[in-house]
């Protein structure tokens, strides 16, 4: 008979999982995202960080977050990509997912079912309150799924959707505080019905 220790099982059979970190625009996604790579690589993880190539609004190959903290990325254009990066890593990062494709689910269940660790951060609900891109699905197969609140802007209670201050219905608009401002359910209501007036 072999008896195995804890040590050598957790060397055979790595523990892949995916995470999601999900919220409105401000709420720090991007920032715990950083924070739980940095600590992969302090740990000596082989760690890739991704994001979609659209994003150029701080820099073309850092992922940055509202409080100019930063990290090395690869700039992608499809969530297919992300697999001819990743033989020998144990941690990719993911950010801005809801710009991502509807393959990425698929891409991060492939990846955990390999052993790596995956971490996604990316906005739940576009400005119209309306679920964005693969994030549900992704929230759905998650083994771990992290909802972080910005202050609404308005009224200081914990907000629950990116409001756009700007007149622009594209679904995607890159943007900072200028085009949009966290907002509760409640001094939404009250926004959209201003919109409308205008």
């Amino acid at each position: 008979m072999v008896v195995y220790s804890e040590d050598h099982r957790e060397e055979t059979c790595r523990r892949g999982r995916i995470e999601v970190i999900c919220g409105s625009m401000f709420s720090g996604k991007t920032e715990e995202l950083i924070r739980s790579l940095r600590r992969a690589t302090f740990a000596h993880q082989r760690v890739e960080i991704f994001k979609p190539s659209i994003d150029t609004r701080y820099s073309e190959e850092e992922v940055v977050s509202h409080d100019n903290n930063s990290i090395k990325s690869t700039p992608i254009d499809s969530s297919a990509s992300i697999l001819l990066f990743t033989s020998e890593i144990d941690v990719v990062g993911i950010d801005e997912a809801q710009f991502f494709d509807d393959g990425l689910p698929g891409v991060c269940n492939e990846l955990a079912n390999r052993g790596v660790r995956v971490i996604i951060a990316g906005l739940d609900m576009d400005f119209k309150g309306v679920p964005f891109g693969p994030i549900p699905a992704l929230c759905a197969i998650a083994d771990e799924v992290t909802k972080v609140h910005a202050i609404c802007v308005k009224c200081g209670n914990l907000a629950y959707v990116s409001h756009r201050t700007v007149l622009n219905d594209k679904r995607v608009l890159l943007g900072e505080k200028e085009e949009y401002e966290p907002l509760c359910r409640c001094c939404y209501q009250k926004a959209l019905k201003e919109d409308m007036s205008k």
